[in-house]
């Protein structure tokens, strides 16, 4: 038994709420969706070796742990397991699209598909037909496995540029060096204030999942098996050029630009447009540890009816200035941190009406990848949506470009309606400059 436990190892809590989360109508999975150029195990025509490509993710998963175990039950809490990695299965070529749009329709799909929880939570599918002599690759993984932070450093460690190795944060914080010459007194003293303040935030931030911050909108209700995908490009020096003459960062430029999108698909269907639309964006947290997701949530409250794009990115970026600090400082959003709590929430969200969208911006690759000498030319990240929430924005910088992927409930709103109206407000934020 000693041996067997010693093979385990515990979820975070925060990894273990992406397990209690998952449901068969809410698949809580996440995809990066890119496309190869001919280059090694990618022919000339776009013929893929999918033995080669096999072959090199065997080389790469004995230095990811998680790619080679599973999730099973541990007591009344869940582990990490030894499991075998069945390449075949993982990295698969599957049938033919019809260009980018049948690339987004099958990346829809996935989106509903469910993951077998009886084999590491992850899968590489190869997609013929995403454009001429070029493939299209889908990565897919459970978000147990990672945020988006996490997935970019998984890809880096997959697709590399050859020369070029993978980067990420050193993890240590100077508060955690400032610790070690604190008396313990002082420290118990902080500790407790420390205690308090998470009790009084987690209370705040429970009863703010019941408070009605919207009025009944379509962009809010029972999610359905249809989704949409739209992938967006915005050129990134562009953005944030445009975005810093109002003193704005790129993720308040995506904000701005989200928001006015939404105004559009609402109008395209004759829907109200709230005078408010809160949104959810995740925040890094500087302690990761073990954890494959360390996020904060901040809450922006975006406004709607302002048709000038500088005065809205403005506004914005006063808002987000205000909130990045309290919501890093407040950490993991206190439901998710134990399996009742997060049961709790699971049923609490799919009736709440404080969001309406998910928006999340990853820092991304500044570097070209390639996978395996195939190189990959674009790549945008789709995130799940979850609770009774009907649209959810990622996106991804990636080689000097902003990559966005838009997923909705197709039959609360038009992928291709508000991927176009975003393309248009990131145009004009960019135009500023």
């Amino acid at each position: 038994m000693g041996s067997r436990a010693a093979r385990r190892e515990r979820l975070t809590a925060a990894d273990a709420s992406n397990i209690v989360i998952d449901a068969p109508d809410q698949v809580n999975a996440f995809l990066m969706a890119g496309v190869l150029a001919p280059g090694g195990p990618i022919g000339t025509e776009g013929e893929v070796d999918v033995a080669a490509l096999r072959a090199s993710f065997a080389g790469v998963i004995p230095s990811e742990p998680r790619l080679s175990q599973r999730v099973v039950p541990d007591g009344r809490r869940f582990a990490w397991a030894a499991a075998p990695v069945d390449l075949e299965a993982h990295v698969r070529l599957v049938a033919p699209v019809d260009g980018l749009a049948g690339f987004e329709a099958l990346c829809a799909r996935l989106m509903v598909t469910a993951m077998p929880t009886d084999r590491p939570l992850w899968e590489v599918l190869l997609v013929p037909g995403v454009a001429r002599r070029r493939v299209g690759v889908v990565l897919r993984i459970h978000h147990a496995m990672a945020d988006g932070l996490a997935a970019v450093r998984l890809v880096e460690s997959l697709l590399r540029a050859p020369g070029v190795g993978a980067t990420g944060p050193d993890g240590s914080t100077s508060s955690e060096h400032d610790a070690a010459s604190t008396s313990a007194d002082d420290r118990a003293r902080r500790g407790a204030r420390e205690r308090m303040r998470t009790i009084a935030s987690g209370i705040e931030r429970t009863i703010a999942v019941f408070r009605p911050a919207v009025p009944h909108t379509v962009l809010l209700g029972r999610i359905g098996p249809r989704r949409g995908v739209a992938f967006v490009d915005a050129p990134l020096d562009a953005l944030a050029a445009g975005a810093a003459t109002v003193g704005a960062t790129v993720n308040d430029a995506l904000l701005a630009a989200v928001v006015a999108a939404a105004e559009a698909a609402l109008r395209a269907r004759g829907e109200p447009v709230p005078p408010v639309l809160p949104v959810s964006v995740p925040v890094a947290l500087a302690a990761r540890g073990r954890s494959g997701n360390a996020v904060g949530v901040m809450l922006v409250p975006l406004p709607t009816g302002e048709p000038d794009v500088a005065a809205r990115l403005a506004r914005i970026a006063a808002l987000t200035r205000a909130r990045k600090a309290d919501a890093r400082a407040r950490g993991q959003f206190e439901l998710t941190r134990t399996r009742l709590g997060t049961v709790l929430f699971r049923r609490f969200v799919r009736y709440q009406r404080l969001i309406v969208t998910f928006v999340t911006n990853v820092p991304g690759p500044r570097h070209p990848l390639a996978l395996a000498g195939a190189p990959l030319e674009r790549v945008w990240p789709v995130g799940a949506i979850q609770g009774n929430v009907r649209l959810g924005v990622a996106a991804l910088s990636y080689d000097g470009m902003l990559r966005c992927g838009v997923h909705c409930d197709a039959d609360a709103l038009s992928a291709g309606v508000f991927g176009a109206a975003l393309r248009h407000e990131l145009d004009a934020v960019a135009a500023l400059a």
